[in-house]
């Protein structure tokens, strides 16, 4: 089997940023116009009213301090609070894929590559604009690229889904380079008027190159030491939009139509289930946890972050050994935890180990353990 190698990265950031403090100011608006115009209901009993967010039950909730979208005005506007992003002919380039061309044009780069020596390109993320054609043929066809490409969605863990099965198809032989993308605009699927959730997303678009190492220009990569993915089925996060929507239109725009999630029995079950991936991974490849110079966890909340960072260590973490993003970024889906390696790689020494996991909806989690090249 040949080794693979990673061998770049690359961010896609966009260029507007909403804080928490405008954030709850929008949303408090709008409760506040709900509950004025609905005062008479409310006071029936009818109607039930609204609480207001703060920001410091958002940071306590879930440490995210501020995150960046494709449209803030939308996104902001009491009597819109969705983004307002503009359908595109079909002969330009879809958002996605304009995203993901950025993100790659990145990580080619720091793998010392040219776009038409790649194989294999997938788009692997949580919310893909369209069924078809493929954003990742698009993508492909933007950047030059021969080959194939196809889209694939496991939700939060598309990132390490997405590095194993290129991993698989580099080992097997049936490409030597893949370029690996999540493109994510997480804000045009939040409900902006839920009070536990509104807070939650942010939209970013990462890439990842892997490749041969026989092959590879960057020998400062990052070896892949070994991969394990986990599945286990669960209706605590979910997002029922799709194309049966309109064939029952009397629920075509109920709240389950987007993000939902019951985020309580989220973390009970999801931290022990992740903490024991990693451990057990871990011991079959007879590593140690003190063994491991950084953990880039999945940027969903940094309460479950510690939680399984510290039962995977034995100890508290320090910001060094699991660093966050989502203070900035908020949760980016499958592109976290690839934004805090992107961001967190560069003091590594050759020998250096580390894990990449993601985790989320299906359940789903994926844990990748990397060696520093070199």
């Amino acid at each position: 089997m040949n080794q693979v190698i990673l061998t770049g990265t690359g961010l896609f950031t966009p260029s507007q940023s909403i804080s928490n403090d405008e954030l709850v100011a929008s949303f408090n608006a709008y409760v506040e116009k709900f509950n004025s115009e609905n005062a008479a209901a409310i006071e029936a009993g009818e109607v039930e009213a609204l609480a207001p967010s703060s920001v410091a039950f958002i940071e306590k909730a879930s440490g995210i301090k501020s995150r960046y979208v494709m449209d803030k005005q939308g996104t902001l506007d009491p009597d819109i609070m969705c983004p307002r992003i503009p359908e595109r002919s079909n002969d330009q380039p879809s958002l996605l894929a304009e995203m993901g061309v950025t993100a790659a044009k990145q990580a080619l780069a720091e793998a010392q590559l040219e776009a038409d020596e790649i194989d294999a390109v997938l788009v692997a993320c949580s919310n893909l604009q369209r069924a078809y054609p493929a954003i990742s043929i698009e993508i492909q066809d933007l950047l030059g690229i021969n080959g194939f490409a196809f889209d694939m969605n496991v939700a939060c863990s598309s990132a390490t889904f997405g590095i194993q099965t290129g991993y698989d198809m580099i080992r097997s032989g049936s490409a030597k380079r893949v370029l690996m993308l999540n493109t994510e605009v997480c804000s045009g699927h939040l409900n902006f008027r839920d009070r536990d959730s509104h807070f939650i997303f942010g939209d970013v678009a990462t890439a990842v190159i892997l490749e041969d190492a026989e092959i590879a220009r960057n020998k400062q990569g990052f070896e892949i030491v070994d991969t394990r993915l986990v599945t286990k089925f669960s209706n605590n996060i979910r997002n029922n939009f799709g194309f049966l929507n309109r064939t029952a239109p009397e629920t075509r725009d109920e709240k389950d139509k987007l993000f939902i999630q019951e985020g309580r029995k989220v973390f009970r079950e999801v931290v022990p289930m992740v903490a024991q991936m990693i451990t057990d991974h871990l011991a079959d490849n007879n590593l140690q946890a003190n063994g491991l110079r950084r953990m880039w966890l999945h940027q969903a909340n940094r309460n479950m972050n510690d939680f399984i960072a510290k039962k995977v260590l034995g100890e508290e973490p320090t910001d060094d050994m699991q660093p966050t993003v989502l203070d900035e970024y908020a949760n980016t889906s499958s592109a976290g935890s690839i934004i805090a390696f992107h961001k967190h790689k560069s003091d590594f020494e050759s020998g250096d180990m580390g894990v990449i996991c993601s985790f989320g909806a299906g359940y789903s989690a994926g844990s990748i353990i990397v060696r520093r090249a070199g």
